[in-house]
């Protein structure tokens, strides 16, 4: 006996996902109203749509900035869209607030994507792999299979799209960015981004304080 599928149904698979009501219950119907099963059915619709959208341009959409309590790290980042109506749309600037939140709450991010690390990078973590104590002894195939493997890991690391979503550890970025594409109907990139943390890259105050000393007991 199918189940009877409410607008209480729709509704709150509607909210979960942001999909269409008419998508919502069909997808309802099909799982005979497993809201799990159906979440997952329309999650693997919308990727396969946001699939074909990926190569549309986008050249409209926003600078999100994002200051973190403290006000000690702050981070900017574009976000693509391909219209201006979706850059103004709640759901965009949400996206946009969230990734900028990622960027910041992930240090060793510093790549939107493998596809943009430069290859002087690869060859460089790959020598380093290949150099390992642990790898010395064994066979050039399987050195190579072995630091092949911590490479893709390590590129990972460095790479945006790459990283389990802070408020959903289940999905990736790329997989939230393809989520809002099937939502919002339009290509959505993030072309870059830039990271700002309180002197980064100035010598610290007591290392200067300790210098003048130095200088001091010397010239006496």
């Amino acid at each position: 006996m199918v189940r009877k599928i409410s607008a209480e149904n729709i509704k709150e698979l509607r909210s979960k996902t942001g999909a269409g009501m008419t998508d919502c219950k069909k997808a309802l119907e099909a799982s005979d109203g497993q809201i799990d099963m159906a979440i997952e059915t329309l999650r693997k619709k919308g990727l396969a749509s946001a699939d074909k959208k990926s190569a549309r341009i986008a050249t409209e959409g926003l600078i999100e900035s994002y200051i973190h309590a403290g006000s000690r790290i702050g981070v900017l980042v574009e976000l693509n869209c391909e219209t201006d109506f979706v850059a103004r749309q709640q759901e965009f600037h949400q996206l946009a607030k969230d990734v900028a939140m990622q960027i910041a709450a992930c240090q060793s991010v510093i790549y939107v994507s493998k596809a943009h690390i430069p290859n002087e990078i690869m060859l460089y973590e790959k020598n380093i792999e290949l150099q390992k104590e642990d790898l010395a002894e064994k066979p050039a195939e399987i050195r190579e299979k072995i630091a092949c493997g911590r490479i893709e890991k390590r590129l990972k690391e460095l790479s945006l799209v790459d990283q389990a979503f802070i408020k959903n550890s289940e999905i990736t970025i790329e997989e939230l960015v393809k989520q809002h594409i099937a939502l919002l109907g339009e290509n959505i990139k993030i072309r870059r981004f830039q990271r700002f943390i309180l002197g980064e890259g100035l010598e610290s105050r007591n290392n200067n304080f300790n210098d003048e000393v130095l200088n001091m007991i010397k010239n006496k």
